[in-house]
Formats: structure tokens, C-alpha cells, sequence
């Protein structure tokens, strides 16, 4: 937007007239223009994903453009995996659309730029409407090439018809007891993995269930823990616990969704599963560390230092905090984004930080100013609460929100009352189980 307001403000700067005219009140007309000049490059949109395609392609058959994207990605620059960025032109046509949105619910019938910003509106949704399936598969596609580096034993993760459901952190009832396990939900298939101990950080395939007749029921009065959900595929069953009932809801409403998919296809396909990692233990599975909240840059000390290379991905994010995160959730994040100023204060701290803050991808990213061309820190808010300080903590400051995650509480203070419920409404949309019928109905129906 800060571009779009540039060119306003120069296309007006030489009129002495502006004043009477009222034009320096304008936007609309300036957006429905620029918008205009976009829709040419429609076409050239609509082979985003060939670019996405042909990246991914070239990684996977060169060793020399593998390395160089790796070690792009390992500098600070780059505070998000790389196709993501290659995502960002679609993404800007939806906020783009927002934009007009709030401006035209701003706007009075009567305002001078009120038909310009309902043009313009009427424009950008348009290509954002004929663009959006496209935009669906494309984010597929990312996050499959995405965690197909989070995890060891599973080589043919991505393929044609797969798409990504939810993954997240339940416990698995073994003989051992209960122990944490990583679990992703694809239309094909149900994949559990530990936590390795390498130096990768990537997650280990232990098993699979094919979600083609797979049955699922609460079994809490059966095995006497709580949140406890069996799963009975046709060749193995196993129990699985969440953290909380509303966790437990959630897999449950999206299991339940996969296998119905799963039922309505023309049943197995054993090509899907042909790779895929035996059924059993690894004889080298040993119990899960328990690592600290400090490894997720989320105490004060941590905070200020960059983590270590996927080491913070929203898959690691899930296994600290213990939660699960859904491609909805995903599509919902893509546009809930925002930057601008923030001041931020400790809980034991005294003064206030101004810093540069970007929020996307369920991360809030600190940076010094909006000139710095990589963040100093971030912050993952998946699994924290929301909340206004109360009257105890002695904030006595207006626009103050509180973010807190068990001991970790971080305080941060908006410019003005428009700011403040902007990033209150774009950060609860990370951190507050939100209904699953607000998020549904919030996204058209994914297309598997």
C-alpha cells in the first residue's frame, strides 16, 4: 500500500488547486488505475505456478542451484522458506482487495473517491476470484516441498493428488505409555513421527495409516486418558491422545473429512504408498527430549538471537507448544498479515523498545526500523493467549495488549486506537482456537 500512497501523494503534489478540489482526499482513483494496469499481467499470473513447479524441479536435479537456494535460505534475510516469497504477488492482489474493502466501508456514498474505490474494488475482485484456485494449489504445493524437509523417511511426500490437511502434536499410546508424536493429515494418508536428535532438527517417520477405510472413535472410558481418540485402519490401530478437547476436536472433524475424501476416491492407490516407511518402530526410537520454550525464541534472552536453520518452523513451533495447525488455518494466516510500529515491553522490564514489527506466517518478526533488510528477532504465536493487561500489572498505557505463552509474557503498544484493533484482529487469528465453523466458513470449500 505505502507505494500506491506514494504515487498518490507525487500525481498531487504540483496542484495548488487540491484544497478546493478535495483531491488530496483521493486514493480510489489512483488504486482503480494502477488495478487497471494489472490486469494485464493476469496472464503471466497464471503461470506462477510453472515458476514454483520448475524452482522445485531444478533443486531436486541440480546440486549447484540446491546449494545456492539452501544457502540463501540460511541467511537472516530470508526469515521465510524461499517458494514462500514466490507466493507474494498472489498474496498481494488479496490484500489489495482489503484494502478497498475497509476503504469503502470508510467511505460515505457521498464521498468524492467513493465510486473510484467501488471500481477498483469491483476490479481486484475480480482477478482475485478468477486467480483463486490457482493460489489454492500453488499454497499446496509449498507446503509440501516445505515439509518435505521437515521430515526424514518419507521420499515421495510430494506427489500429484496429495494435499495437506493439518499437522501437530498428539501423544501415542504405546507400551511405553504415552509419547509425543508429530502427526500429519494428507487426503491419502495419516503419517506419525518423533522428533530426531540431529543436527537437521527434521521429524522421523515411524509410521503411516491409509485413511481408505479408516474408522475413528472417542475412547476415553476405554484406555482412561483424557482427549483419547482410536484410529482403526485396516491393517493397524492406534490410540492417540490430545492435549486439550478443543484439539481433540479439531483432528477429529478433519479425520473424519480426510476419510470421507478418502472414501469418495476410487478407493486405495498403492503408487501413494509405494516408498512410504514400514509400519513398525525404528529400532533406534528412543524417548522425545523435552526441549525448553527457550529453543522456539521465546524468553527474553532467546528472543534477540537467531534460530537456528528450521529450527523454527511452524512443524517445530506445534511440537514445543503442543498444538496443531490446519491448511485453513494456513489460508487464513495468508491474509491476516501487517507491519508497522510497535513498542514493546518485557515483564520485568521498565521501558518501552519502538521496533519495526512484521507479522505473518503465525510469526511476529522484529526488526530495528522498516529500513533494516533482515529482523533482529521473532517471535512464533502459535499457542499464545491474547488478553489486555489488567489493572495489576500496572501498564497504565492506552492501546496495550498482552501476549503470553505459560511464563513468557511480552507486552506491546500501538500508536493509536486504529492501529491497536488492527493488530488485535490480525494476531488473534494466530493465537485463539477459533471456531472451525468461523474458520470454514471463512474459505470456500478446499478442492481435493
Amino acid at each position: 500500500m505505502t507505494e500506491v500512497w506514494d504515487i498518490s501523494v507525487a500525481d498531487r503534489e504540483g496542484r495548488s488547486n487540491a484544497h478546493i478540489k478535495g483531491d488530496y482526499q483521493r486514493i480510489g482513483d489512483v488504486m482503480l488505475k494502477n488495478i487497471q494496469s494489472m490486469k494485464q499481467l493476469t496472464i503471466h499470473l497464471w503461470k506462477h505456478n510453472e515458476i514454483l513447479i520448475e524452482l522445485e524441479n531444478g533443486i531436486k536435479n541440480s546440486r549447484k542451484l540446491e546449494m545456492f537456494c539452501r544457502d540463501f535460505e540460511l541467511q537472516k534475510v530470508c526469515y521465510l522458506p524461499l517458494n514462500t516469497f514466490l507466493l507474494r504477488p498472489l498474496h498481494r492482489l488479496m490484500h489489495y482487495k482489503q484494502i478497498m474493502e475497509r476503504l469503502c466501508k470508510h467511505y460515505p456514498p457521498s464521498h468524492i473517491d467513493f465510486r473510484d474505490s467501488r471500481a477498483a474494488l469491483a476490479e481486484i475482485s475480480e482477478m482475485v476470484a478468477q486467480l483463486h484456485g490457482n493460489m489454492i494449489k500453488m499454497e499446496n504445493f509449498q507446503k509440501l516441498h516445505e515439509l518435505k524437509k521437515d521430515l526424514i523417511g518419507m521420499d515421495n511426500l510430494v506427489i500429484p493428488g496429495r494435499e495437506f490437511i493439518r499437522l501437530g502434536s498428539l501423544s501415542k499410546l504405546s507400551g511405553k505409555g504415552l509419547q509425543q508424536r508429530m502427526f500429519f493429515l494428507f487426503n491419502d494418508i495419516l503419517l506419525y513421527t518423533s522428533r530426531g536428535l540431529t543436527a537437521s532438527n527434521q521429524f522421523k517417520v515411524h509410521g503411516h495409516l491409509p485413511l481408505y477405510g479408516m474408522t475413528i472413535e472417542e475412547s476415553e472410558e476405554e484406555w482412561g486418558v483424557p482427549h483419547c481418540l482410536t484410529l482403526r485402519g485396516q491393517q493397524q490401530s492406534i490410540v492417540v491422545a490430545a492435549s486439550t478437547r478443543a484439539e481433540m476436536d479439531k483432528w477429529t472433524e478433519d479425520i473424519q473429512m480426510a476419510i470421507g475424501l478418502a472414501e469418495k476416491s476410487s478407493g486405495p492407490a498403492p503408487e501413494l504408498l509405494a516408498s512410504s516407511p514400514p509400519d513398525n518402530k525404528s529400532p533406534d526410537e528412543t524417548p522425545v527430549d523435552q526441549e525448553s520454550e527457550d529453543d522456539l525464541s521465546a524468553s527474553r534472552t532467546s528472543l534477540e538471537r537467531q534460530s537456528p536453520h528450521r529450527g523454527n518452523t511452524t512443524v517445530h513451533v506445534c511440537w514445543h507448544r503442543n498444538t496443531s495447525v490446519s491448511m485453513v488455518d494456513f489460508s487464513i494466516a495468508v491474509e491476516n498479515q501487517l507491519s508497522g510500529n510497535l513498542l514493546r515491553k518485557f515483564k520485568n522490564s521498565n521501558g518501552w523498545q519502538k521496533l519495526w514489527v512484521v507479522f505473518t506466517n503465525f510469526c511476529m518478526f522484529f526488526y530495528k526500523s522498516h529500513q533494516d533488510n533482515h529482523p533482529l528477532a521473532s517471535l512464533p504465536l502459535l499457542g499464545y493467549s491474547l488478553t489486555i493487561p489488567s489493572e495489576s500489572e500496572n501498564i497504565h498505557k492506552d492501546y496495550v495488549f498482552k501476549l503470553h505463552f505459560k511464563s513468557h509474557v511480552y507486552y506491546f503498544r500501538a500508536e493509536s486506537e486504529y492501529t491497536f484493533e488492527r493488530w488485535m484482529e490480525v494476531i488473534r487469528s494466530a493465537t485463539s482456537s477459533a471456531s472451525r465453523t468461523r474458520a470454514l466458513s471463512h474459505k470456500e470449500p478446499h478442492a481435493y
